[in-house]
């Protein structure tokens, strides 16, 4: 390898090397996924609230199974919470738990947007907030309850779409939440839009949110947003079983790729990295310095005395005999010419002689072969003994002549 070649080498680890250290030296990135899982301290996780409902609860239950499963092998009382970004049950699944609510039980559902079926069967509707205004992308939440100072309203600046009840069945639903953009610290919201609700089903009460990012670390941890949620949580009653609902949520209870714990270590990232930029550089340098394999190509096959058989053969079956016959007379004369260097245009004694001598043949074979070609010349057909009997003496007459090919 050149100097240079080495300076280069030299230069382009000197770049990785200061790349990985930079990398490694920058914060982490906060992780704005929007999981909801309960085990999660990220800030769209529930980790926090899970705690707290532990706290202020006395009993909850986690339910990492679907609603569908988990109400037909369990005969239980009490509230069901769900919060996710999107919940969708189904059909049968929506059924079995509005029937489970008409016995007595309450459910609470918070999601950016609920399944058709259910806003049908509770008589609601919901649109997107208008955003045109909102540059900042800035919300303001406020619980109506006067009981809950309704006076006053909580920030909230991470969220792209909201929600809120546009139509809502005035004689069953009560509005306990509001929702609009920010107009400024601890002023009201200026126009209804509803995000909260709850309503009868039955003996029971279902309880829906348009604004599920209540029950997550981000909101939670910014004070006094605690207040709102804490509101929420006092339209249930915590002195019966609460089940909180883990198997609805965008994050996973644990890590199925083998990949996770090897690219969430930042020295094992890196070393990964390492690798396969080392590999890439190996395959350039390496790929200039080796020939690529030459590939065998096959010759193309001589098929010509193949098709000479063939057409012999469709001559012979057909029974031409006398056309064989001149086509075999006339490449043994041709035979003579180019390899015995006789003229074949007068046959006579002479030639006779002659051809013997050169062919190593005896004059009396060679006039029978003359003979036998000067008959069958005359006739106009021939049968296939006397076209056998013409080859044979011909096939007989070269072999006396091969020492020639041998010695030349």
């Amino acid at each position: 390898m050149t100097k240079r070649g080495k300076i280069y080498i030299i230069l382009v680890a000197l770049v990785m090397l200061a790349i990985v250290a930079l990398e490694m030296s920058k914060p982490k990135a906060i992780n704005w996924f929007p999981s909801y899982a309960t085990h999660h301290k990220i800030p769209f996780g529930t980790y926090v609230f899970n705690a707290q409902l532990k706290r202020v609860a006395d009993s909850v239950t986690t339910v990492d199974r679907p609603p569908f499963e988990y109400l037909q092998n369990n005969d239980f009382k009490g509230t069901y919470v769900f919060y996710n970004d999107g919940v969708a049950f189904g059909n049968e699944e929506l059924n079995s738990l509005l029937d489970w609510v008409s016995n007595g039980n309450t459910l609470m559902l918070a999601a950016v947007n609920f399944e058709e079926k259910l806003l049908d069967t509770l008589n609601l509707s919901t649109t997107s907030v208008n955003t045109i205004d909102n540059f900042d992308n800035e919300y303001q939440v406020q619980l109506v309850n006067p009981k809950l100072d309704a006076t006053k309203s909580y920030k909230y600046d991470r969220s792209t779409t909201f929600y809120h009840f546009n139509k809502i069945d005035t004689l069953k639903t009560t509005v306990i939440g509001l929702i609009d953009t920010y107009r400024g610290e601890n002023k009201p919201v200026e126009d209804t839009l509803i995000s909260s609700i709850k309503q009868p089903f039955g003996n029971g009460e279902i309880i829906l949110s348009t604004f599920p990012q209540a029950f997550t670390n981000y909101f939670m941890l910014q004070s006094p947003n605690q207040d709102y949620t804490a509101g929420l949580l006092s339209y249930i009653d915590t002195s019966n079983p609460i089940y909180l609902d883990t198997y609805y949520k965008t994050g996973k209870t644990f890590y199925t790729s083998p990949m996770y714990m090897l690219l969430n270590t930042v020295s094992l990232k890196w070393a990964y990295y390492l690798m396969l930029i080392g590999a890439l550089i190996y395959i350039i340098f390496e790929g200039k310095r080796k020939q690529r394999a030459i590939p065998i190509i096959s010759p193309l096959q001589n098929q010509t005395v193949d098709f000479t058989r063939t057409i012999a053969n469709m001559y012979y079956e057909s029974g031409k005999h006398k056309d064989i016959s001149q086509h075999k007379v006339h490449h043994f004369f041709e035979y003579i010419r180019n390899t015995l260097h006789l003229s074949t245009a007068e046959i006579n004694t002479s030639f006779i002689k002659n051809l013997a001598a050169r062919s190593n043949n005896t004059v009396e074979d060679t006039q029978i072969l003359f003979n036998v070609i000067s008959t069958l010349d005359q006739k106009t057909e021939i049968n296939s003994i006397e076209l056998e009997r013409l080859n044979t003496l011909i096939e007989q007459f070269k072999s006396h002549n091969q020492w020639k090919k041998t010695t030349s």
